[in-house]
């Protein structure tokens, strides 16, 4: 995730000023303190783990209370409310109006921040791989084709494109062929893993635009959390199965164990979700643009994050010959 503030300790400054004094006592909000915070159309429970004063502006580093550490983020003081009872009772209506049992966690993933309706994209297509996912259960014996529904959705007519590098082709090529026609398999934990590759690409953009985006960063969470669900439903090789349930265990994302060639099997695939989706073209087009400059990134740091060939374990003779996942 990100990495805490460049100047150590934030400083603090009225919102008013462009001069930051040294102490916080102008910061609305300290670090340790219990708060609510929107994250889309909802309210969440939250901590303050870190504060920083940045570009005449407070902002917040939050963990939301009963979720995974990858959704913890930076966000700005507009997000946030002090935790009273009055707030609370904002919440509880909230989540009224929106029909969401307050013990579930799948609201919170179709969820998007108000500024990132590309981010928004990325969080709904969790649904489609959970449907996918009881597809396959339910109907182990059908057809990969018949599964995934495609035929009978309209939407597919009108994929967006994800330009693959021709590097990256070769390296798609050569990932099957050493594990369906080689039995070899990627050697685990990978580093860079797919989690530090996401933290790089987002340092990259804060230096290069000289901010933090949360639209980036909103994209990023959404990276990471389809990749942790679509990787044991979608993303491997039958060969592969076992290992995984060897490397991975319940407390573990995978995001943490599997690195970039694993990855980029995600790109293949977005396309054919994405087209589940119901957003605007234009937001899809923004999502496409975004997309395509965190493959460049790849590309351009190929030799670094990307394995020359795998030299992992043998995979056993009992290992079963399918191609697919």
């Amino acid at each position: 995730m990100v990495s805490s503030s460049k100047g150590g300790s934030a400083s603090d400054a009225d919102n008013s000023s462009g001069d930051a004094p040294e102490s916080q006592s102008n910061s609305l909000f300290s670090e340790g303190e219990k708060v609510l915070a929107y994250h889309g159309p909802r309210i969440y429970e939250a901590k303050v783990q870190k504060t920083e004063f940045r570009k005449n502006e407070w902002r917040y580093f939050l963990h939301y209370l009963g979720w995974n550490k990858n959704w913890d983020e930076w966000v700005g003081m507009d997000r946030l409310m002090k935790y009273t009872e009055e707030n609370i009772v904002k919440q509880q209506a909230l989540d009224k109006k929106a029909g969401v049992d307050k013990n579930s966690k799948s609201g919170r993933s179709a969820q998007a921040k108000p500024k990132s309706s590309a981010g928004m994209a990325l969080s709904l297509i969790n649904a489609k791989v959970d449907k996918e996912e009881a597809k396959t259960t339910a109907t182990k014996g059908k057809k990969r084709k018949a599964d995934s529904g495609i035929e009978d959705n309209p939407a597919t007519e009108k994929l967006i494109k994800i330009q693959i590098p021709p590097s990256f082709k070769k390296r798609l090529v050569e990932d099957w062929e050493f594990i369906t026609q080689q039995n070899k398999l990627v050697k685990l934990p990978r580093s860079p893993n797919v989690d530090d590759i996401l933290t790089k690409y987002l340092e990259h953009r804060s230096k290069k635009d000289g901010m933090m985006t949360d639209v980036v960063g909103e994209i990023l969470n959404g990276l990471r959390c389809y990749f942790d669900k679509a990787l044991p439903t979608i993303l491997l090789y039958k060969k592969e199965r076992p290992q995984y349930r060897e490397a991975v265990s319940d407390n573990t994302s995978p995001s943490t164990i599997y690195g970039a060639e694993h990855l980029l099997r995600l790109f293949v695939k977005l396309p054919e979700l994405l087209a589940y989706v119901k957003i605007d073209e234009e937001t899809l087009i923004r999502l496409q643009q975004r997309l395509l400059e965190f493959l460049k990134f790849l590309q351009n740091n190929e030799s670094t994050f990307f394995l020359s060939a795998y030299d992992g374990p043998k995979i056993t003779e009992g290992g079963s010959k399918g191609k697919d996942s």
